[in-house]
């Protein structure tokens, strides 16, 4: 899977997860560029993106995702 591939599939899922279809990531897109992305939110993200892969994180490696290109990058290494 490329990361391509992931950063799309990820898309779909923020868009599911904040019922906002018009919803465009970048590599670059941060918590802060997303309306309504907070703790709460973050957990529901996590736990649909390690459902979707088939992948765990562990709390220190989200504590390392800083943007979207960050959470691609890690899927990719689980998914590797």
């Amino acid at each position: 899977m490329t990361e391509s591939q992931i950063l799309t599939e990820l898309n779909a899922i923020f868009r599911d997860v904040f019922n906002d279809d018009s919803l465009t990531l970048t590599p670059a897109t941060t918590a802060a560029d997303v309306p309504g992305w907070d703790s709460l939110t973050h957990v529901t993200l996590t736990v649909s993106v390690e459902a979707h892969f088939g992948i765990k994180f562990r709390a220190a490696e989200l504590e390392e995702l800083h943007n979207i290109g960050d959470f691609v990058h890690a899927i990719a290494r689980k998914k590797g």
